[in-house]
């Protein structure tokens, strides 16, 4: 069978267990289920389903799509039957402690023994509260995020009133510290966001070097690893990208997403401080809410009020499972992933149709075709991603300046202009190799790549 189902027996195993726990209470009475009905709802809603494309299958490598852990859907549903709501200890009694105890995990992963943390909708709820506290600690000051940062941090201080402004970045995607540096200058800077694992390239911010300009001009910093925060825990990176993460326990706040590379259903990310007291900003009153217990009320420090509990039970039971711990099982498939990045990286460099000009720091591989100029080359990438679609090998297209290059990529463009050449952006093939199935699949992926191009370059 093409989708995993063994965790249907275990839910079904563990369901009774569930109910245990409700047995004293007398039956109530429930509305007879249709299921001749029921069952074709679910057949027309799995056959357009259908129309997807194949996003848990390790030829699937275009978007940041990685499907859940079995014991996360497993976890999820289970925690569905009673539907909790991490809000309030009335809602999500049980699951809150949970939410409180996996949030921990991912905080000690950072190297942090005390936070404030909870989990979020997702990424850009998280980065939003991030950023909303920034504002509130550093008012009227500037929010910096490099070009290459997540398009949401401007819109989000277009949101919250914050006056952004971007940062250069080198030829490498990550944020330029002569760029940063200058403009730190200006004196009007509160809060830098440094990328740990841009969306585009997966590239690192040099956090150590903006740890030390943080102590010359005095800012705040925020980290968005929303996209590469488990990274902390592999081993085979390059020495910059393991210099980040070492020092990642000196920032001010973090955000990670536990539904990217932390096995969990959408939406699950998660936002940390590391000063507790930042908790002051968020105090409110309820008529209705806080009133059954003197413990923590996650509801007290978020933003968002509804939350589904089930998340928090899923990201419990897969840390349970497969413990944030460096040189375990969950560790290895971080290094599984980067390790197909760079063997994909050295086999397109080595091609004659293709040029990959940045080493990947995590698991993104983005490059060119090769051809006389921009425009050519960009024609390409397109026809390639649709002939390999067409031999179920699904990437994704970016568009990338043209200066992150060498000269000679495209020497009919540098030829003839090549102060326009580093104005253009050039259309590239990405391929993100987050499944841990990804390396023993490379040989798949490699094939139906270089057929797609022959059939493309070679009409």
């Amino acid at each position: 069978m093409i989708f995993e189902d063994e965790s249907l027996a275990l839910l079904e195993a563990a369901l009774p267990v569930l109910a245990t726990g409700f047995s004293s209470l007398p039956p109530s009475q429930t509305a007879p289920l249709d299921r001749a009905a029921m069952l074709a709802v679910l057949e027309l809603a799995a056959t357009r389903l259908h129309e997807n494309y194949p996003y848990f299958h390790p030829l699937y490598a275009g978007q940041m799509l990685k499907p859940p852990h079995p014991i996360a859907r497993a976890a999820y549903a289970l925690a569905m039957w009673i539907n909790p709501n991490n809000h309030a200890l009335d809602g999500g009694r049980v699951s809150s402690q949970m939410e409180i105890e996996a949030v921990h995990a991912l905080a000690s992963m950072v190297g942090w023994s005390t936070h404030l943390g909870h989990l979020t909708s997702g990424g850009t709820f998280a980065n939003l509260e991030a950023l909303w506290i920034a504002g509130q600690l550093a008012p009227g000051k500037t929010i910096l995020a490099s070009e290459q940062a997540h398009y949401t941090h401007h819109r989000i201080c277009g949101v919250l009133q914050l006056a952004f402004d971007s940062v250069a970045v080198d030829i490498r995607g990550r944020m330029s510290l002569a760029a940063l540096e200058a403009r730190l200058q200006q004196g009007d800077v509160g809060t830098v966001v440094v990328t740990l694992g841009t969306t585009a390239l997966g590239a690192i911010d040099p956090l150590p070097q903006i740890l030390a300009l943080c102590e010359k001009y005095g800012f705040r910093i925020h980290v968005d690893a929303a996209y590469g925060g488990y990274f902390t825990l592999a081993s085979n990176l390059g020495p910059e990208a393991i210099a980040a993460y070492e020092a990642l326990a000196q920032v001010d706040s973090i955000v990670i997403d536990p539904h990217k590379h932390g096995l969990q259903p959408y939406g699950c990310g998660c936002v940390l401080f590391q000063d507790p007291s930042v908790g002051r900003f968020y105090k409110h009153n309820s008529p209705y809410t806080y009133f059954t217990s003197n413990e923590l009320h996650l509801g007290e420090i978020t933003l968002e009020c509804s939350r589904a509990g089930a998340a928090a039970v899923a990201l419990w039971a897969t840390q349970r499972l497969l413990p944030l711990t460096r040189s375990g099982e969950f560790a290895g498939m971080l290094e599984s992933c980067h390790a197909a990045a760079a063997e994909l990286y050295r086999r397109l460099n080595a091609s004659p149709y293709f040029i990959a000009p940045i080493n990947p720091q995590l698991d993104i591989v983005v490059w060119a075709i090769r051809g006389a100029n921009v425009e050519e080359s960009s024609v390409h990438a397109r026809a390639i991603f649709d002939a390999a679609a067409r031999k179920d090998l699904h990437l994704a297209l970016v568009q990338l300046p043209c200066e992150f290059f060498p000269l000679d990529t495209w020497p009919a463009s540098h030829s003839a202009n090549p102060e326009a050449l580093n104005a253009k952006h050039v259309t590239c093939l990405r391929s993100v190799l987050m499944k841990p199935e990804h390396f023993a699949w490379l040989n798949a992926i490699w094939d139906r790549l270089q057929s797609a191009a022959e059939e493309v370059l070679k009409r």
